[in-house]
């Protein structure tokens, strides 16, 4: 079993964290998994993409992900900026930081949506004010897949961060994997 995962967002949202972070917990599983952050030098806002490969063999591929299983989507605007859909699996996934559907998701994937903005400021997770939407779509991400659960999440995240940071980014988390829409 070898999964594909693709993290399109802008920077400052946590797209490398994201990644990161269900890599930690996919481990916590008991799997392999790797994350791979691919940027430069970007600032604030540019587009930033991430890479998650999860499998229960050792993963000696450390490339980015070209043909991915499933592709999460932190900010829809990059719908009009990035082609994000570029050789996903026909019958893979797309999770959207979205209240609802989106035009442009191709009818040969499964799509997945979550509010995750509204996660994000109603749990507190801002940083200058943006919201930080990348923990609810992790979550969105766990439960649309079945690769990881709650309790390797919550290890996860527990490990990453201490106190009402912890508490704060766990249950943007756990809101994410109970309100996504498939």
């Amino acid at each position: 079993m070898l999964f594909e995962v693709r993290w399109h967002g802008r920077g400052g949202q946590g797209v490398v964290t994201a990644a990161m972070l269900f890599a930690e917990a996919a481990v916590e599983e008991g799997l392999y998994a790797l994350a791979i952050p691919f940027f430069g030098a970007e600032r604030r806002g540019a587009p930033v993409v991430a890479f998650n490969r999860v499998s229960d063999r050792a993963i000696r591929v450390r490339s980015s992900v070209r043909s991915p299983d499933a592709v999460v989507v932190l900010d829809i605007s990059l719908l009009r900026v990035v082609d994000v859909f570029s050789g996903v699996k026909e019958g893979g996934l797309v999770v959207l930081n979205s209240p609802k559907g989106e035009a442009g998701v191709p009818r040969s994937v499964k799509a997945a949506y979550l509010d995750a903005t509204r996660i994000a400021l109603e749990e507190g997770l801002t940083l200058a004010g943006y919201p930080l939407v990348n923990m609810p779509m992790v979550g969105a991400l766990a439960h649309v897949t079945g690769l990881v659960g709650l309790g390797s999440l919550r290890k996860a995240v527990f490990k990453r961060w201490r106190g009402k940071m912890a508490e704060a980014n766990w249950r943007g988390v756990r809101r994410g994997f109970e309100e996504v829409v498939v």
